[in-house]
């Protein structure tokens, strides 16, 4: 294995917008790709815009880079019971393209669960006016249903100078900011994406 490609879900149609999430993620995930690089492995991230655009690119790679680690990470948009592929093919009707489950990654139950699982990073980054007890305060922030996360964040940004969440603007600056640590701890999905980028690179 010399390289790791991972196709993410989010940066609208926009190119810029998808730049600033492409961003976003390999900040979020530096300590992996600072290993990556380490051990002499190419890291790219591409944002693609909307899942299915993203599983499709996911599986041209998987043609075109035979070489690499190639990895899709997509919102659950829903509580996950089974594997990812599984989880995809009931929701998505997607047919899985033959590889294990560690090529599949799943943001439960969207990319915003990861966001409050840091509130501190919120807090500091809206501000004055930040309402922090709007957010939901379960531990497991994976069980908290999508409709919930993306009202409870737009009541506790409100009143701040920045007007309420924008989902790509500061998404993408909070992924940069975020514990890595904490969202792993509050998010299993996303600690086990670690661990199979770590696993696989130390390979």
């Amino acid at each position: 294995m010399t390289e790791i490609r991972l196709y993410v879900e989010g940066g609208g149609d926009r190119s810029d917008g998808r730049a600033l999430i492409r961003e976003g993620f390999g900040d979020f995930l530096d300590s992996a790709r600072r290993l990556a690089r380490r051990r002499r492995i190419r890291w790219s991230v591409t944002a693609c815009g909307g899942r299915n655009a993203a599983f499709d690119a996911f599986k041209d790679a998987l043609e075109s880079h035979p070489e690499a680690f190639i990895v899709l990470l997509v919102d659950s948009e829903s509580p996950v019971t089974g594997n990812p592929w599984e989880h995809l093919r009931t929701r998505d009707q997607w047919d899985p393209p033959g590889v294990p489950d560690e090529h599949c990654h799943l943001m439960v139950q969207m990319v915003e669960a990861w966001l409050v699982a840091d509130p501190d990073v919120l807090a500091k980054y809206y501000g004055q006016g930040f309402h922090r007890n709007s957010l939901p305060r379960r531990d497991d922030v994976e069980a908290i249903p999508k409709d919930q996360l993306l009202q409870s964040l737009g009541r506790a940004t409100a009143d701040t100078k920045k007007k309420g969440y924008a989902k790509i603007r500061h998404c993408a600056d909070l992924l940069g900011l975020l514990n890595q640590d904490r969202v792993r701890q509050r998010a299993h999905h996303c600690d086990l994406l670690f661990k199979t980028l770590e696993a696989r690179i130390r390979e």
